[in-house]
């Protein structure tokens, strides 16, 4: 639905954007996912019109919109501080969108009601001013501005970045949810791993104006593509090159010492049963730390320190200073 070919965007003699290129399916939820400064929302702003490219077209639905004006691309927009009016009402708000392409009063109100049911605004909620709302439902109501056009396509840009963390995780859900009850393809930017995780379909990692990997989420994260996708998802080891001889040395695993090795928090397995193809140590808890559902340990074995999850089963913890066995599969590590 989404084609982006070979995207390049300078400002001035800086290149934010080297030979990007993207296919968002239709009905997607794609995600855009780096660091700050990594070209995520400039590509975001490229495919909405706000930025035009140096190099490189813009495809939608086969029609080349990369000279289209921003107002005539059909494309929702949500941005990081919603950009709502706050001196308006929640109604207002939504309906400013049709009032701009002179939609016809008993229309407006009946996509703003119909909208805002949608998005489980109430009608009591409509005609509330939108500096009275929670963070949360001033949200909606930016999504509800957005969807109200009936748009092709719905662009976020960070849009649970401003919210507190127990807000976040709901609106989340609420937001996938959403996307899938309406069926719009979606492209949505974050430098959140886990939101990435939790949402996509799928997710481009970008680092310094270059994607690093395209890939599902599961892709993503248990086969990382390359060093920088590997260290920047999630939490992970790093093997030094004493340990990774002693697992080659145990397991006769081809392994170069010399090649950055890495290895998941939940593959670095604790006093689990013996099983073949495994390479065990003795190491000692160093700290463990509690999260409820699991317990994150920091062990120390062949000379480097190595931090292990265990699900919290309620039953066992391990104290600091105890002796454990480690268990680590050689084709669980990431080499490059």
């Amino acid at each position: 639905m989404i084609n982006l070919t070979g995207i390049e965007v300078k400002f001035g003699d800086f290149t934010a954007l080297k030979d990007i290129n993207i296919h968002v399916q239709e009905g997607q939820f794609y995600t855009f996912l780096g660091p700050s400064g990594c070209g995520k929302t400039t590509t975001l702003r490229t495919i909405t019109g706000f930025i035009k490219p140096t190099q490189g077209r813009v495809v939608v639905k086969g029609k080349d919109i990369t000279d289209m004006p921003v107002e005539k691309r059909n494309i929702g927009m949500v941005f990081q501080n919603y950009a709502l009016f706050p001196t308006m009402s929640v109604y207002e708000n939504i309906a400013f969108g049709l009032r701009v392409n002179k939609v016809n009063k008993t229309d407006i109100d009946r996509r703003v009601r119909e909208m805002g049911k949608k998005v489980e605004l109430s009608d009591k909620q409509l005609i509330r001013k939108v500096a009275e709302l929670s963070g949360g439902q001033q949200q909606r109501v930016a999504i509800a501005r957005a969807l109200v056009n009936n748009p092709a396509i719905i662009c976020l840009d960070e849009p649970l970045s401003n919210l507190d963390a127990k807000l976040r995780v709901q609106l989340r859900g609420e937001l996938k949810e959403m996307q899938k009850n309406f069926g719009i393809t979606t492209v949505y930017v974050t430098h959140d791993q886990e939101e990435a995780l939790t949402l996509s379909d799928c997710i481009a990692v970008f680092n310094n104006g270059v994607i690093e990997q395209i890939g599902a989420p599961n892709e993503i994260y248990n086969h990382s593509k390359t060093e920088f996708v590997c260290n920047f998802i999630g939490d992970i080891n790093k093997v030094q090159p004493q340990l990774l001889s002693e697992i080659a040395a145990q397991t006769g695993a081809a392994l170069d010492p010399k090649k950055a090795s890495y290895v998941r928090l939940e593959r670095v397995h604790v006093n689990m049963p013996a099983a073949s193809g495994f390479a065990s140590f003795k190491a000692k808890v160093v700290s463990r730390e509690y999260y409820g559902l699991y317990i994150k340990y920091t062990l120390s074995l062949c000379g480097q320190t190595v931090k292990s999850i265990e699900k919290n089963d309620g039953t066992k913890y391990f104290e600091t200073g105890e002796e454990v066995s480690v268990f680590i599969k050689p084709d669980d590590l990431m080499v490059y």
